[in-house]
């Protein structure tokens, strides 16, 4: 017969919900994608989602700076045991938590696997485990961002209407999908003239994408070219919280509304830890290789 701590950790398991994991990406830097992941991430909290936000850009971390919050510790100290997770945590409005994960010269995809154990263990025992997680990669198609992409549920790609974008956009799409089986992709154009520009920018990403690649694409949103979005990022502050009647306050809360309507994974996959558990595991096995 199971002892009583077998039993409370069962229960724990089976009551666990779901997370609906978005990695947000992008073919190069410069497109807005910190600021649209945490938008989007504010915006669903606003709408009484429980939601993480994960920093996981190694080397340009600032979703704290883009939120004008000051973290004294990040997910490096929760491997090292100098602090528990809950610890590291950091809050902004609407109850939207945000773990930052980066110092310099810590990246989770090259753990040992005493370091990677320790990351599912911290997040399986959240007290409150989100329902949904919002991960901001780096920019790029490294490896480390593309396990980060085939880990999640849905991979969202930002994109400008700027040559160089559109080109890198295309070039992370492909190799993610050549290399890595992601085949269904989530684009968010920003910084659009309008949202029939978005559109024409979508239409042409996608043209491209049908006629050499085997993936869907599907326009989650676009965000418009904005005086306020900018006076936001001045002031430290989404402007889904400052300036929240804004065109792209409005235009985040939409695409918050898109996200809630993406399908969920099954209960029976249990809480967060089961995302890193699928990172680690490609991780090892080594899945895919850019060339």
């Amino acid at each position: 017969m199971p002892d009583r701590s077998q039993h409370d950790n069962l229960k724990s398991f089976l009551n666990r919900q779901a997370v609906k994991v978005l990695a947000v990406c992008s073919g190069k830097g410069g497109v807005g994608k910190t600021n649209v992941a945490a938008n989007v991430a504010l915006a669903m909290a606003a709408k009484h989602h429980n939601v993480c936000l994960l920093d996981a850009d190694v080397s340009l971390a600032n979703v704290d700076v883009l939120l004008g919050l000051q973290p004294r510790f990040n997910l490096s100290h929760v491997v090292h045991g100098e602090i528990d997770l809950e610890a590291a945590v950091l809050k902004a409005p609407h109850g939207l938590r945000i773990v930052p994960a980066s110092s310099g010269n810590f990246s989770m995809t090259d753990l040992a696997p005493a370091g990677q154990a320790a990351i599912i263990q911290a997040f399986g025992q959240m007290s409150d485990q989100p329902d949904v997680l919002v991960i901001d990669t780096a920019a790029g198609i490294s490896p480390g961002v593309a396990r980060f992409v085939q880990a999640a549920q849905h991979a969202v790609v930002v994109v400008c209407d700027e040559p160089a974008s559109l080109t890198d956009a295309y070039a992370l799409i492909k190799v993610f999908s050549r290399n890595y089986g992601i085949s269904h992709f989530q684009v968010i154009t920003n910084m659009s003239t309008s949202n029939a520009a978005g559109r024409l920018l979508f239409d042409k990403l996608n043209r491209v994408a049908e006629r050499y690649l085997d993936v869907v694409l599907r326009h989650l949103g676009d965000v418009p070219r904005d005086e306020y979005l900018v006076k936001a990022v001045q002031q430290q502050r989404a402007v889904v919280d400052s300036y929240p009647n804004s065109a792209s306050g409005n235009a985040f809360r939409r695409i918050a509304g898109a996200v809630e309507r993406l399908p969920a994974p099954t209960r029976s996959r249990g809480g967060i830890e089961f995302f890193f558990e699928r990172l680690f595991v490609n991780e090892r096995q080594g899945q895919g290789a850019v060339v």
